[in-house]
């Protein structure tokens, strides 16, 4: 079996009384999107969170190619190449386009000049950044724009850019289409095509179905913070998956889905 890119098995996450993860397992295959999807307050937030750095879990284990890892940030979770694109996207929109590609991973210039004065290497900064934007397919006016005069498709355009540049594991995308119009939300899905067909994994966080149908070769369900099914947009229908991550619907013993029995009883 092809081993996973980044994995979780067992994750638990208390905040007091409150369980957010609770024994949650997932699985993040090569060049594939994998859409994960539940309820408000089902915990996948909490999970992304865990699997990015930003949440330390209680007890289970993460591991990134079959190797266990312990992430006690963000910071060690992009040193293993793992990029987050979060539904803020965290862009400085005074800054140009390239200043923002490159925020926290600027470039210095090597010459002496630039060694004694700790000079940034712009221009090599924006010939990376138009290349990265070029073989994505971004089409921006200039890439000294700043930010802020961006649309909110070029936004996350250039914020799903920065990810690609730096992760070579796997990207996490959370809500990435939930303020876009139809046509700028068709960029960010075909933007998240051409970084699989790059060979990167994607993460996708979304509770927008026709886009995940669209867009997944796998679906996450996940529910009272566990995964509850994992299922393929080929096999199963929209309506189906929909039950699963409500409850009306379970995985059977057969691997089926199936109608969950009514807890509620009538009697005199």
């Amino acid at each position: 079996m092809t081993t996973p890119t980044l994995s979780a098995q067992g994750l638990v996450k208390r905040y007091g009384r409150v369980t957010a993860i609770d024994g949650a397992d997932f699985e993040l295959f090569p060049g594939e999107v994998l859409a994960v999807v539940g309820d408000n307050g089902a915990g996948k937030s909490s999970l992304i969170k865990a699997l990015s750095g930003a949440v330390i879990p209680d007890a289970g284990e993460i591991k990134v190619d079959g190797q266990v890892v312990h992430f006690k940030s963000p910071l060690d979770a992009r040193h293993y190449g793992i990029e987050t694109v979060y539904q803020d996207l965290a862009v400085a929109p005074a800054l140009d386009i390239a200043s923002n590609m490159f925020l926290g991973r600027e470039k210095r210039r090597t010459d002496l000049f630039g060694q004694l004065f700790r000079k940034l290497d712009t221009a090599t900064m924006r010939a990376d950044a138009q290349r990265i934007l070029d073989e994505l397919g971004i089409n921006i006016k200039s890439i000294t724009q700043p930010v802020e005069t961006l649309s909110g498709g070029q936004r996350q355009g250039v914020a799903v850019a920065r990810a690609a540049a730096f992760g070579t594991k796997a990207v996490i995308m959370d809500e990435p289409t939930a303020a876009l119009g139809v046509a700028e939300s068709g960029k960010v899905l075909d933007l998240i095509n051409r970084i699989r067909e790059r060979g990167l994994p994607v993460v996708l966080i979304s509770h927008n179905m026709p886009h995940v149908f669209d867009i997944a070769d796998r679906i996450h369900v996940h529910r009272l913070g566990k995964r509850v099914a994992v299922v393929s947009p080929k096999t199963h229908t929209m309506n189906q998956v929909v039950g699963l991550l409500t409850g009306a619907l379970k995985i059977g013993e057969n691997g089926e889905v199936e109608e969950v029995a009514s807890a509620v009883h009538t009697g005199l």
